[in-house]
């Protein structure tokens, strides 16, 4: 049955616009300008400033044999697929996924180093491309839930992954029977339409609510994992550590949590459909942040301060230029930031709903304490090593 559908959508993504499809009412494709009048008549709907959907009719009947096939062997529930396998979160979910037993298939665009460490942790990796829809249908055959945890590269345009590759994966997902979609979104991003990512992100919130796929939309606050290299490290080298003037706090969580909770509502069937907020236990500023990490270190940081001001000033300026619209719509978070924003939500609900204990979730003292812990006593018997290795004459 699976591979039936996959011949379906593989055909109709690969076909020239002119040739009629008996068998399939679905196909994906972002400009109206291609598809012909006469079989794909499109209109599109306007979702939001930077997401419009593309509405496709097709009044061809489905083939008798998609009618009349048998029963296919059902996929086993702990055959997942997670999405965007390599960042920050991603690799967390593989992690934990395997480490609970499940089959994990990792989806991952074709690149100079594969990620073998995905491979060495026992996953399987298959070669996709959310930029390019036709590669999709292939890496679902057989898979119960996908993760999505994807995100665009920063040098790529935000809409091509963040909403067209999302809305592409979206429907293959139903197309080809998924039971499960997990999609991790940004907290308050319905509250920030003039942020192209955010607001690309409660398009995606919504597009997947109208699809009909059984899921759960997850939103996010900030990773604990992306304060090493932001202020930790270059603290520890003695660099520049920049930091701005904004009084925005933000609840950072350890990615490893995020995934632990992201298992758990996944096996409980009482939280399909439902949107989730993960936060950590405490909203941090900057210079919060930066002062942790000083007194951690046990050294001061030489702190770069950038007014919000500033970078309002270069988003406007980016905006002149065709070419540096995506670098304006990634600077478009300074208007987050001069927002007073707190991003953070209380989690007591969200605990008892999930049966966890606040407790067992990690603050950001007690991670970046580990961290700061670990990485001195490293340094200091390299130190010790060094000095047993000198040779004097």
């Amino acid at each position: 049955m699976a591979s039936t559908i996959y011949a379906q959508l593989t055909n109709s993504l690969s076909s020239p616009p002119s040739r009629k499809l008996s068998s399939l009412s679905w196909r994906t494709m972002f400009d109206a300008s291609t598809l012909s009048p006469p079989n794909f008549p499109i209109s599109t709907t306007k979702v939001g400033k930077n997401c419009s959907v593309p509405k496709v009719v097709c009044s061809a009947q489905a083939a008798p044999a998609a009618v009349n096939l048998a029963p296919g062997t059902p996929v086993r529930s702990t055959s997942i697929l997670v999405v965007g396998a390599t960042g920050t979160l991603g690799r967390q979910v593989v992690r934990r996924a395997l480490d609970e037993g499940y089959d994990v298939r990792c989806l991952v665009r074709p690149r100079p180093a594969p990620a073998d460490f995905l491979r060495d942790w026992g996953a399987t990796v298959v070669n996709a491309d959310l930029s390019k829809p036709e590669t999709i249908p292939a890496t679902l055959i057989g898979i119960h839930t996908v993760i999505d945890c994807a995100t665009g590269r920063p040098e790529e345009p935000i809409k091509t992954v963040d909403w067209e590759g999302k809305v592409a994966l979206i429907q293959c997902a139903k197309a080809m029977g998924i039971q499960k979609f997990i999609f991790f979104s940004i907290h308050n991003c319905d509250k920030h339409p003039e942020v192209p990512l955010m607001e690309i992100k409660h398009c995606t919130e919504k597009f997947l609510r109208d699809s009909g796929l059984n899921h759960i939309v997850i939103r996010l606050c900030g990773f604990m994992q992306g304060l090493i290299g932001q202020y930790a490290v270059p603290i520890l080298e003695e660099k520049s550590v920049w930091g701005t003037d904004a009084p925005t706090r933000i609840a950072y969580m350890d990615t490893q949590d995020i995934a632990r909770l992201t298992f758990i509502a996944l096996r409980n069937e009482n939280i399909n459909g439902k949107l989730l907020t993960f936060a950590g236990p405490r909203a941090w500023t900057t210079q919060e942040v930066i002062t942790l990490c000083e007194r951690l270190a046990g050294q001061d940081a030489n702190v770069t301060t950038v007014p919000v001001s500033v970078l309002r000033l270069t988003r406007q300026l980016t905006r002149l230029f065709e070419w540096t619209n995506d670098v304006a719509d990634r600077l478009a978070f300074s208007e987050v930031l001069t927002s007073d924003t707190v991003f953070s939500v209380p989690m007591t609900e969200t605990y008892s709903l999930l049966g966890v204990d606040a407790k067992d979730v990690s603050s950001l003292e007690k991670y970046l304490q580990d961290y700061f812990t670990n990485i001195l006593k490293k340094l200091k018997d390299l130190k010790a090593q060094s000095k047993q290795t000198d040779i004097f004459f």
